[in-house]
């Protein structure tokens, strides 16, 4: 009989555990069951078993979490974010099988910062709409966004439902659309006010995607930052023209 190898070990440890949670009906936070009742189950070592673990832990399929309370978790599945696109957050997230909502923060007619009057090509007197929202899948926070719109150019936006596609709105409402954006990515520690509407611990690392869109004519109409957690979600980038995307 041939020995199996540490690395083949490891490997059919690491597709037992992928499939027990696929036959065992875990869904997204289901609690697998104890270290060594799994060893013991895969006929591997718990040594193995932990490195199998770490694979599928970095893999994004499960959390571990230390302490009394902790244990192995079926991950929640990560939302795509295709950056090649001006579909909303909430479509993409609908796209996926996943219930899309939004909590709306706050809003407020106010001064742009000086980066953001640069922006979106403000006098210093101008204001902006402040829209700050919590992007939701299956009612669990994703996303922080927060959105500068010139009040001057959309008004009465303050005033309207929020809860919704703002892009739609924008749209429906004043005729503006974006066409295109200039975005830049960065990661980012969660600082305390951003950790706790994500539901995260303050420090956690999270993808700022910092944007300004455009509408056809190339005039600026929205500056916005918005803070991913990284557990839940996956930036995509396209290369190929978007007549070729499947």
């Amino acid at each position: 009989m041939t020995e199996e190898t540490d690395d083949t070990l490891r490997r059919r440890a690491w597709e037992g555990v992928a499939d027990a949670i696929r036959q065992g009906g875990y869904g997204p936070g289901g609690r697998l069951p104890p270290e060594r009742e799994l060893a013991d189950r895969l006929d591997v070592s718990r040594s193995t078993l932990r490195l199998a673990l770490h694979d599928l832990e970095r893999a994004g399929i499960i959390l571990r979490r230390p302490g009394r309370g902790g244990g192995t978790f079926v991950a929640a599945p990560k939302v795509e974010r295709d950056l090649g696109s001006f579909a909303g957050l909430g479509e993409y997230i609908r796209r996926q099988g996943l219930v899309a909502g939004a909590r709306v923060i706050a809003v407020a007619l106010a001064a742009a910062e000086p980066s953001v009057a640069e922006a979106l090509r403000l006098g210093a007197a101008e204001p902006v709409v402040a829209i700050t929202r919590v992007r939701l899948a299956d009612g669990e926070p994703i996303a922080l966004e927060r959105s500068r719109f010139p009040a001057g150019r959309f008004p009465g936006l303050a005033e309207q439902a929020l809860g919704g596609s703002l892009y739609d709105l924008l749209h429906e409402r004043y005729g503006e659309a974006p066409e295109r954006a200039v975005e830049r990515i960065e990661p980012v520690a969660a600082e305390d006010e951003a950790a706790a509407l994500l539901d995260v611990p303050a420090g956690t690392p999270l993808l700022a995607v910092e944007r300004v869109a455009y509408n056809r004519a190339g005039e600026p109409i929205e500056h916005a930052t918005d803070l991913f957690r990284g557990d839940r979600t996956r930036v995509v980038v396209w290369t190929n023209p978007p007549e070729d995307r499947p």
